[in-house]
């Protein structure tokens, strides 16, 4: 991402015309000055996050048709919420090109995802450190705390290393997930000191 002004920061210019009849218009340039090295590890982490919970939850929803199961319905609605964060972050490189980024624009809509990724950690949370019958329990009694863990080229060996991926895989949205949260509470912040240098 290439920056208009200086080697860290963004810019987005903002030109009218003022003037009565007659009168010679005089143009303004308003500059919104953007840390382009947090703007630019932000979507970084926010790509990694979404496209990690897409994957994850793509391969569980695949599973469940294997096994005849019913797809929860937080599989579908994180996959969802990811993929519009994808589009959201397109949408913003496309303002950055054009030197449209406004932080209204950003706070908008990184509140509204900040609202989704929350309920989606939330339910995540349930599942995953619930009291009964959670993931978590689930995981340390019949995969980590197998006594003995199989071994050798067998299909219990196999069955056991696909459950221990499925796991790991759990614990791997979760982070994600609460990662995604936190980082679309600092693009808020971001974006509201951005808000603020310019008024001073």
């Amino acid at each position: 991402m290439a920056s208009t002004v200086t080697s860290d920061s963004l810019v987005y210019d903002r030109s009218r015309g003022i003037g009565g009849d007659g009168g010679v218009g005089v143009e303004r340039v308003h500059k919104y000055h953007w840390p382009a090295i947090q703007l630019n590890v932000w979507m970084l982490i926010m790509l990694i996050a979404a496209c990690t919970i897409i994957g994850v939850f793509a391969t569980f929803i695949d599973v469940q048709n294997i096994l005849l199961l019913p797809v929860p319905w937080y599989f579908p609605y994180f996959i969802t919420v990811s993929s519009l964060t994808i589009l959201f972050i397109a949408f913003l490189l496309a303002l950055i090109f054009q030197r449209r980024l406004l932080p209204s624009i950003v706070m908008i809509g990184g509140f509204i995802l900040f609202v989704l990724w929350l309920v989606g950690l939330i339910v995540i949370s349930v599942q995953l450190w619930g009291p009964n019958g959670s993931v978590n329990s689930n995981c340390n009694s019949f995969v980590f705390g197998a006594d003995p863990q199989p071994t050798g080229q067998t299909l219990v060996t196999l069955a056991w290393l696909e459950q221990r991926s499925i796991c790991q895989s759990w614990y791997a949205v979760f982070s994600f997930a609460l990662v995604g949260t936190v980082f679309l509470v600092w693009i808020m912040v971001i974006a509201y000191q951005v808000f603020a240098d310019d008024r001073r």
